[in-house]
This record gives structure tokens, C-alpha cells and sequence, in this order.
């Protein structure tokens, strides 16, 4: 490539013809959002209750600013931030719990509700070939964010378990989440009807 292309290029863009080494055919998707997630952005510096925790944090705000597709009474449906599949939900209680044994009786029903109901929803607008639904209660189990409760709801469709997620860590999610918020919050009406005075904090 030569100087002058280069030069009216993206200055911040690494051509590989000059870097060390053969270059190779393969080609790479670069997901560096995906890298705020790694160093931890977003997680609570301990195991308390406001502004520290993504969870509690995300009803003070707008739906669309926080992703947020439904809000119930004790419970509401989020956008995954760093989603596992494209339209990846998470169930949360607004309480600030870390234990599904904590739950109250309206908690756990409502968590339940918008479950079946984000299944449902996710259908209606993507037609998912399948789900992955569950909790991952503390850190050894896997839970990014231990201190809050949430459910996950993931749509998988068939092959979606490529190599990037194997080898490369990686993700490929086709749409903007702002737009998955919309198509989904836009059919649980159609499905549900209004959201109503529903609780917000």
C-alpha cells in the first residue's frame, strides 16, 4: 500500500504490510467493546447495594438508556450489555439480592412471568431454534455480576456455536442493541399489553 493511500486512511488503522511476520488468509473480526467486560468495567467494587451495581443502577435511568425492554412490579427484563447470542435478556429483581433463596414470593413469581414471557417475546420477533435459561449464583459458578441476581434467557439458533466463541473468545452479534431493546419492547406490548404504573427504583 502506498504511502499516499495510507496517509488519507483512518490513522489509528495497522496495515499489515507493515507489521512482522507472513500474513496469513485468515480474516478478523475485532469486537474491542467486548474488552470492558474482560477488564471488568461495569462490575460493583463490592458486594453493596447503589450506584456501584449495573443492576440497581439501571431502573433509576430511561428504558433506553438502560436497555431496559419491561419493568414489573419487583422485577424487570434488561438487554445483556455484553451479550452471549444476539437478544440475550436478563431477568432482575429490583432488590438488591445475590441468592435465588432470597427471593420473596412475588420475586420469585414475577422473575418466572417475564421469563416465560421474554421466551415468548424472543420468538415472536427472532424465532430462535431453542433456549438456554438459568442462573449462575456466585463467582465460581460463573456469574459476571455475583452480587445482583439475574436470570438469563439466551436464544440459540442451530450452528450458532461457530469457532470465534472457541478460539477467539468472540462474539459476532449483527444487531445494534438499541434496536434489539425496541423490536422487543415494541412486541411484549403487542404480546402483554401496556406496562402500566410498574414500579421504577
Amino acid at each position: 500500500m502506498s504511502d499516499t493511500k495510507e496517509s488519507s486512511q483512518d490513522p489509528s488503522l495497522e496495515f499489515v504490510e507493515h507489521l512482522a511476520g507472513v500474513p496469513d488468509s485468515l480474516q478478523r473480526l475485532w469486537t474491542p467493546y467486548r474488552m470492558a467486560y474482560i477488564e471488568g468495567e461495569n462490575k460493583p467494587a463490592d458486594s453493596l447495594a447503589g450506584d456501584e451495581c449495573p443492576f440497581c443502577r439501571a431502573p433509576l435511568r430511561d428504558d433506553e438508556t438502560s436497555l431496559i425492554v419491561r419493568r414489573g412490579q419487583t422485577a424487570y427484563a434488561v438487554l445483556n450489555l455484553y451479550p452471549y447470542n444476539p437478544g440475550h435478556l436478563l431477568v432482575c429483581p429490583y432488590r438488591h439480592i445475590s441468592g435465588y433463596v432470597e427471593t420473596t414470593d412475588a420475586e420469585c413469581d414475577e422473575i418466572a412471568t417475564l421469563t416465560k414471557q421474554a421466551i415468548a417475546v424472543v420468538k415472536k420477533v427472532s424465532s430462535p431454534a431453542g433456549f438456554n435459561i438459568g442462573m449462575n449464583q456466585g463467582t465460581v459458578a460463573g456469574a459476571g455480576i455475583a452480587t445482583h441476581l439475574h436470570q438469563h434467557v439466551v436464544p440459540r439458533w442451530q450452528g450458532d456455536a461457530n469457532f470465534l466463541p472457541i478460539i477467539a473468545r468472540t462474539k459476532a452479534v449483527p444487531q445494534l442493541l438499541s434496536q434489539t431493546r425496541t423490536l422487543f419492547a415494541d412486541a411484549w406490548v403487542d404480546l402483554y399489553g401496556p406496562t402500566g404504573e410498574e414500579r421504577h427504583a
